[in-house]
């Protein structure tokens, strides 16, 4: 239900425009990828695993995002939403087709489905994305230190990554430096220190209690299930690493592609992933191959999902 603090509706052709302005982010973040992806050399180690065993990786990745899935939906209710959990599944999915966006900000599509199905605000609803972003950050952080403790107590190696993780995911979701900006905002542009401020409220509301500690659990699961689909993947290359230290590197080069802010972590993922796989004396050949297998059946898996689900879930927003 709509609120009197909340801005009148946006017109048709302002939905329009954004929309297009959407779909254009994404169309130039999957031209980027394929541009600087060569093909062949992505699809060729493919041919080396069965069917089965791609589909098992397929498997895994999936349940990671219904996991996280799940979790969007936790969230949305601990701030109050109307949402039932075939909308939270549904924008959720479908929002992984911005995965290609810069720095992910695409998926902010979620929060204009929320408006057009619930009524809500954006600045409402937009702390969900913050602490989404928090709660995988400090997921992933979990597993590179849980999968190096399991390898053989190298945890030392990763402390200060890890624990540079949690300070960030911990003041991301702090309402205060938002309640800050709005004050320092107010003087000269009060409606937007009011719109801040709302953010700030969200913010707090979400930011404690059992479904936050429910999804950091989700969230956990669901990286390691990708960390496990990783640690199969050498194997059945030829080139095995301890389940623990595939899941840690899985999760650090992971957390480096989603600092280069690049279009689903191009480069700084890959780059990461090869060169740790290197220092673990995995050969080059098996190590691109493994990066290229993984890459495939994570990132452009979702894409995939993201871009099959999209029509579906824009559709019913606007019914």
């Amino acid at each position: 239900m709509m609120t009197r603090s909340d801005p009148a509706p946006a017109t048709p052709r302002f939905e329009r425009w954004l929309t297009i302005g959407l779909l254009a982010a994404m169309a130039f973040g999957i031209w980027g990828l394929v541009a600087r992806t060569g093909w062949a050399e992505m699809l060729a180690p493919l041919t080396r695993l069965g069917a089965g065993s791609v589909l098992a990786l397929l498997a895994l990745s999936l349940c990671n995002y219904l996991l996280r899935g799940l979790r969007w939906h936790l969230f949305q209710r601990a701030l109050g939403l109307p949402v039932s959990l075939g909308q939270s599944m549904g924008h959720f999915i479908a929002g992984l087709a911005m995965s290609v966006t810069p720095a992910r900000l695409g998926e902010l599509v979620r929060m204009r489905w929320l408006r057009r199905e619930t009524g809500w605000s954006a600045e409402r609803t937009a702390p969900l994305m913050l602490l989404d972003r928090a709660a995988d950050l400090a997921a992933v952080a979990a597993m590179v230190g849980l999968g190096l403790w399991a390898a053989g107590g190298q945890i030392a190696l990763a402390g200060p990554v890890i624990a540079l993780a949690f300070v960030v995911a911990a003041l991301a979701t702090r309402p205060q430096p938002l309640m800050w900006l709005a004050a320092l905002t107010f003087p000269r542009f009060p409606r937007a220190a009011a719109r801040i401020r709302r953010a700030g409220r969200s913010l707090a509301a979400l930011s404690g209690g059992f479904g936050v500690v429910a999804g950091l659990v989700l969230g956990l699961i669901g990286w390691a299930a990708e960390g496990y689909a990783f640690a199969l993947t050498l194997a059945w290359l030829g080139a095995p690493l301890h389940p623990g230290m595939a899941m840690a590197i899985f999760g650090f080069a992971t957390i480096a592609g989603g600092l280069t802010g690049a279009p689903g972590g191009l480069g700084g993922a890959e780059g990461a992933m090869v060169a740790l796989l290197l220092a673990q004396d995995v050969p080059l050949v098996e190590a691109v191959a493994a990066t290229a297998v993984i890459r495939l059946t994570t990132l452009w898996f979702a894409v995939v999902l993201g871009l099959g689900a999209y029509p579906f879930v824009e559709r019913r927003s606007k019914a």
